[in-house]
């Protein structure tokens, strides 16, 4: 655990990565020295063969020993490099941490975020609907409680805050566990739920966009400091788990040029800066557009955009260290990414409601090459380590089983 400063060389500098392994194997692909930073000692990426360094965080809920600890490390890598380095971040509680300590970060660290107000509406919802509304960038109807009573449309509701999600109530008990959103057949039967009720003040209520998880794309962008775009792709889901509400499963890249300008406007309008990702849902019926979320960090799209020759971390990299601009950024939509894991899970759903077989997802799984959210033949060790670990543990616990019956 730990870095070697004397192993980069100042015009080649390392760049500190707040992210796991589908941000190092972009940024390995993109041949970015890569350190990586995390407060779980057995963090897979970690284990990457291109991980140059590894930086062990204090757990995210002492922020201030977060920041001091980042801090440390970035003084001590531009002091012996004599320039800063890039911050790569991948989670909007890291984002959040960012941009409340931007001065004292940016004096050791090299990187682009949006002006304060505009990274704060991108976390919270609230703010979001507030910032959209004045750049008139086409969100679905946001729904009062007021008005749910003769709303008998189907509605989808949202937390309002994105950081500190996956410890949150809504998150653990009203939506299971799983997904970043759950729908309700009708306003009526959302009020008629307890526990949504009980968590009604945590909540953001809008229309439901119809059509399925294939109607869900995504529009992902590197801007300079002025907002002037430099790289970007789009994406669109396969499938999600849980299904239209959940995180992705199984998705591609694609060529569409009517919504690449859609989506170039939208990114104009809103004057985001440095790597963005909007989230976009079409309606099935209407085929209008909707902006469901903008999301300023990197994520695992990045993984599978360097993959098919558009590696937006390098984008990045090249220009805040170098202060370089792509000429042209074509790329390929042959491969996809995978979880399996999660993916069987959204078979199983689609295939209780008849809406997926077993052949039809096979054929999809085998249409295309894919990589995956965690294994990689070319970098096996983040999935042996943890297959190792997981069964060191099992075995463990059976051992104490074991012995308590035993004795």
């Amino acid at each position: 655990m730990g870095f070697d400063v004397r192993s980069f060389h100042p015009e080649r500098p390392p760049a500190l990565l707040l992210g796991g392994l589908n941000l190092v194997r972009a940024a390995g692909l993109g041949g970015i020295p890569a350190i990586v930073a995390s407060p779980q000692p057995d963090w897979p990426a970690f284990a990457s063969r291109f991980t140059r360094g590894s930086l062990l965080l204090p757990p995210l809920e002492r922020r201030e020993a977060v920041v001091q600890a980042v801090l440390a490390a970035g003084a001590q890598l531009a002091g012996a490099l004599g320039r800063r380095i890039p911050l790569f971040y991948a989670t909007d509680d890291y984002l959040s941490l960012i941009v409340d300590n931007y001065a004292a970060l940016s004096e050791h660290f090299t990187l682009i975020v949006n002006q304060r107000d505009v990274a704060r509406a991108l976390v919270d919802k609230q703010r979001f609907e507030s910032f959209c509304r004045d750049r008139d960038l086409p969100l679905p109807r946001t729904l009062s409680w007021e008005a749910l009573e003769g709303w008998h449309e189907p509605v989808l509701v949202k937390p309002k805050v994105k950081t500190g999600y996956a410890n949150s109530p809504v998150f653990l008990r009203l939506f299971g566990g799983a997904g970043k959103a759950r729908v309700f057949s009708s306003g009526p039967e959302l009020i008629a739920t307890p526990l949504a009720w009980q968590l009604r003040e945590d909540l953001l209520v809008q229309e439901y966009v119809r059509g399925d998880d294939r109607n869900l794309w995504s529009f992902h962008g590197y801007a300079d400091e002025d907002g002037g775009l430099l790289a970007s792709f789009v994406g669109r889901k396969i499938r999600t788990w849980p299904p239209i509400t959940g995180e992705s499963s199984f998705i591609e890249l694609a060529h569409d040029d009517a919504f690449a300008s859609v989506a170039r406007q939208i990114a104009a309008r809103g004057t985001l800066r440095g790597v963005f990702k909007i989230d976009f849902k079409r309606d099935a019926v209407s085929g209008a557009w909707r902006v469901l979320e903008i999301n300023a960090r990197f994520n695992l799209w990045h993984y599978l955009g360097a993959c098919n020759g558009i590696n937006l971390p390098r984008i990045a990299y090249d220009y805040l260290v170098y202060g370089t601009r792509p000429a042209a950024t074509p790329y390929r939509a042959t491969h996809r990414w995978l979880s399996l894991r999660n993916d069987f899970r959204a078979f199983r759903r689609l295939a209780a409601h008849g809406e997926l077989d077993l052949g039809g997802w096979l054929r999809s799984l085998v249409e295309a090459p894919k990589v995956y959210d965690f294994f990689s033949w070319t970098d096996p060790k983040p999935f042996v380590q943890h297959w190792r670990t997981r069964i060191r543990s099992a075995l463990k616990r059976r051992m104490h089983r074991w012995l308590a019956t035993a004795s």
